[in-house]
């Protein structure tokens, strides 16, 4: 199978596969924070005479609902703050996308893309077309499927 445009990571900038790496570790510290105590409780509830002792040493199981009120307070948090900042990601976006201000001319695409006006008008005709990109990302053809209508 070809490779497509989007699993090309070499076309992404520095700062984007940065910001990837730092959002999966996150993702990953943030699993393991929750997991980590409700092991601890799985092993307590099951028997553990290990963690049976611990409990009885933290003070047993209101210390526990004390804890869990920590943990639920911090998922709360987070959730909190996840949804702020997908709500100012939105008011963000509608503000910083201006309405477009040059116009282009079909000239000016017949120039950029080195096509004369006909096969720029059949492109723009056709209701499917397929794209091709080289290795750095540029359009290297563009196939239109053309229909006839009868």
């Amino acid at each position: 199978m070809k490779e497509y445009i989007i699993n090309a990571p070499q076309l992404q900038t520095i700062r984007k596969r940065i910001s990837a790496v730092f959002v999966w570790l996150l993702c990953w510290v943030m699993w393991i924070y929750l997991l980590i105590p409700l092991v601890a409780l799985s092993n307590w509830v099951m028997g553990d005479k290990k963690m049976i002792n611990e409990m009885r040493w933290f003070g047993g199981y209101k210390s526990l609902l004390e804890l869990m009120e920590i943990y639920l307070a911090a998922l709360v948090v987070m959730t909190l703050l996840w949804l702020c900042w997908i709500f100012a990601k939105a008011l963000r976006s509608q503000k910083l996308l201006p309405a477009a201000q040059k116009v282009i001319s079909d000239e000016d695409l017949c120039n950029f893309y080195n096509v004369n006006a006909d096969t720029l008008q059949q492109r723009k005709n056709s209701k499917l077309m397929t794209v091709y990109f080289d290795e750095q990302g540029h359009i290297s053809n563009i196939d239109p499927h053309i229909t006839h209508v009868v």
